[in-house]
């Protein structure tokens, strides 16, 4: 989504999904505008909270502007924001109210024409919640907000990532899937991409290491799937574990560390995982870069 960003040359903008996101974090969020009298009777992190977004001119989102001022997730501040809306109803009860909408970041990014990358929708528990979408991915599409129904900006782009097979992952919905014009199945890169691209992102070039550690994720890969173990050994692991070789560890040790034990812990599943790589000489492939590591930093 970034590359594609860069591209094309539109700014880049990202909502990470969580299990109780409902449709305020989809669409964005009414806020009633409390006096200062009460304003004054709340806690002073409330006080903060409200006046900064108060303050704010607009441009980014309720959810954006929370995790600035408290320094939190996206999904520690849509919580709080519901805190925050059940806060200022109350203290405005009996007074004549003024109420400010706060666009999402997806809205924002639906208007201004960004690229969005929606990340992980499969996690979000009720289903229907991302239906508010259906009708924006439309390429004439439009959102009905409490304000105003807005129309898809021409250079907006959804990306909408998601793993398989992970634990508390969904099918994504059929009718938001139906509206996706490409999608990619991405599994290992083959294993010279692989190299090419840890040594890019940690600086280690050491191919005759880079090689055995890639083998040994595409063995671990191929047999969790086999005997349908729910981990997987992926790109990202396989970075963590070239930047700890790289930096002298061991690379028996940081084997479990850095890749099986974020695959399993299960005891039974670990001795399939190591008789796998036994099988096909990786651990003894293994102690070799061990030497070779201890070579270069002893």
């Amino acid at each position: 989504a970034k590359a594609l960003s860069a591209r094309l040359g539109l700014p880049y903008t990202k909502v990470t999904c969580f299990a109780d996101m409902d449709k305020t974090d989809v669409i964005g969020a009414i806020l009633p505008v409390v006096s200062r009298e009460s304003l004054e009777k709340m806690e002073p992190e409330e006080q903060k909270l409200l006046k900064a977004l108060y303050e704010s001119d607009g441009f980014q989102s309720a959810a954006e502007i929370l995790m600035d001022v408290l320094g939190v997730s996206q999904e520690q501040a849509a919580l709080r924001m519901k805190k925050l809306l059940k806060l200022a109803a109350e203290n405005t009860e009996g007074e004549a109210v003024e109420y400010r909408f706060y666009p999402s970041e997806i809205v924002r990014a639906y208007q201004k024409g960004y690229i969005l990358e929606i990340q992980e929708p499969t996690v979000i528990r009720d289903a229907a919640v991302l239906m508010a979408l259906n009708s924006a991915l439309e390429l004439d599409g439009s959102i009905n907000l409490p304000t105003e129904i807005i129309r898809r900006h021409p250079d907006f782009i959804a990306v909408i990532t998601t793993n398989r097979n992970y634990a508390g992952c969904r099918p994504l919905n059929e009718a938001l899937r139906d509206r996706i014009q490409h999608t990619e199945k991405m599994d290992l890169p083959p294993k010279e991409v692989m190299m090419e691209r840890a040594a890019a992102k940690t600086g280690y070039r050491n191919r005759e290491v880079l090689d055995v550690l890639a083998e040994i994720i595409i063995v671990l890969d191929k047999t969790a799937r086999a005997n349908a173990i729910k981990g997987v050994a992926g790109m990202r692991s396989f970075f963590y574990w070239a930047d700890a070789v790289a930096a002298g560890a061991s690379a028996r040790e940081s084997l479990y560390h850095k890749v099986i034990y974020k695959i399993t812990t299960d005891s039974e599943e670990i001795r399939l995982l190591e008789e796998a790589l036994t099988s096909q000489g990786l651990l003894a492939s293994l102690e070799e870069v061990e030497l070779e590591v201890k070579k270069n930093y002893g």
